[in-house]
């Protein structure tokens, strides 16, 4: 019985997808629940299981194919693996019986191995653990090269045949008559979508950034008094993003106008605090968004940020982790920056930096102390939220931060 393999219902915001990967190829067997084929979108990469045990009979759209929601992409024939295994079986046994006359023939006929292939031949075991193109694996093997010692140029660090000739030549790329590798590659349709979004707000929005610095001395210090205490309680440890988190939820419902979004002459206030968090992926930078911060304890954001990225790590990401979002925190610090300028996401009108804490002598009670700081940055639609409320905002998670205690007993 033929089961057609179909791309999901796509939300209305989704108009198509495209065929990123198939991981199976037509015969071979596969389970239930499997993962068939990897859809790109605009936003996510959609896993495609398989909903029945069999064998993949029909791909009928190769990758890079843009391809709409409900659209037949395969066909697989359910109850077939036994049948398609059996087969196999004998074919392998009739090669391996092929494979044994040939070598027995080969070896009365086969004439002394030269020094060059001897030479090349343990080199290619060498670098038999690393991934290469059959012009690098080549390259390798003729020129006695271990692979796993050539650093590489390519996409993803991948090891060229150039990598290799230079390697063994001595030559570094790009220096005096070595080689000068270049790629050209499509962009996904997520850094396709990322950049458009960019360039959509850059555009269409009246964008200004303020700037204060906070003093994460006390925070630190209840981490450290509480966080053994916490992890034991709640099975999770405590970060530092559920309490900017906390904090901005709070300052969203005194400046309810920082957590509002433009909707053509309209201007929509929401009553609650739907946080995008921003995480970054190999893929680019998604912003799942952990809904009704305003009512959540540490803990739940806490579990919540996590559960978010190891779906993000591990591609799970769906369309509605995704989808709304009122504000957005970004961490720059988390990569070293010290300070930025974060790009609004429409249709919200502001996006909370963070940054990287430095440990800056600072004035405290009239003395020169050393403290860890750290610099905060809010971009926002100047269109809607006055220079005044966006620096009240920035003002008022200083202080949330630097008196946690406050924070907690919600004052």
């Amino acid at each position: 019985m033929s089961t057609e393999i179909k791309v999901p219902v796509l939300p209305e915001s989704v108009s198509d997808a495209t065929i990123a990967t198939w991981h199976k190829k037509v015969g071979d067997a596969v389970k239930r629940d499997e993962n068939l084929v990897d859809l790109e979108t605009d936003k996510v990469v959609l896993e495609v299981p398989s909903p029945v045990d069999g064998v993949l009979k029909e791909i009928k759209f190769t990758e890079g194919t843009t391809v709409n929601s409900q659209q037949v992409i395969g066909v697989v024939e359910a109850g077939a693996a036994a049948a398609a295994e059996a087969p196999k079986a004998e074919t392998a046994k009739a090669a391996s019986d092929d494979a044994k006359n040939k070598a027995a023939t080969t070896a009365e006929a086969q004439p002394v191995m030269s020094k060059a292939a001897a030479a090349a031949a343990p080199a290619a075991a060498k670098s038999a653990g690393v991934e290469l193109p059959p012009g690098a694996r080549f390259a390798a093997a003729t020129a006695a090269v271990d692979a796993g010692q050539v650093e590489g140029t390519g996409r993803r660090g991948m090891v060229t045949k150039e990598d290799i000739v230079n390697y063994a030549s001595g030559k570094t790329p790009g220096v005096g008559g070595g080689a000068r590798p270049e790629e050209r590659v499509p962009m996904t349709r997520m850094r396709a979508r990322i950049a458009e979004r960019l360039m959509q707000s850059k555009n269409s929005i009246a964008m200004l950034t303020s700037f204060n610095e906070v003093n994460l001395g006390k925070v630190m210090a209840m981490r450290k008094e509480l966080g053994e205490q916490f992890e034991k309680a709640n099975g999770i440890k405590l970060g530092f993003m559920s309490f900017f988190a906390k904090a901005a939820a709070n300052a969203l419902q005194k400046y309810p106008v920082v957590n509002a979004s433009v909707d053509g002459n309209d201007v929509i206030y929401h009553g609650y605090a739907d946080i995008s968090i921003a995480v970054s992926t190999d893929k680019g930078l998604v912003t799942p968004v952990v809904r009704n911060v305003e009512r959540m304890s540490f803990a739940d954001i806490e579990a919540q940020i996590a559960e978010y990225a190891k779906k993000a790590r591990d591609g799970k990401l769906g369309l509605d982790d995704l989808q709304g979002g009122t504000f957005t925190i970004t961490n720059g610090g988390t990569f070293g920056s010290l300070m930025s300028t974060p790009i609004v996401n429409p249709p919200q009108s502001a996006i909370l930096g963070m940054h990287a804490i430095k440990e800056r002598p600072i004035a405290e009670n009239g003395q020169v102390v050393i403290a860890p700081m750290m610099y905060i940055a809010l971009s926002y639609d100047h269109r809607i939220i006055d220079g005044k409320d966006a620096v009240l905002f920035l003002v008022d998670i200083k202080n949330q931060l630097e008196n946690p205690h406050r924070m907690l007993l919600g004052m």
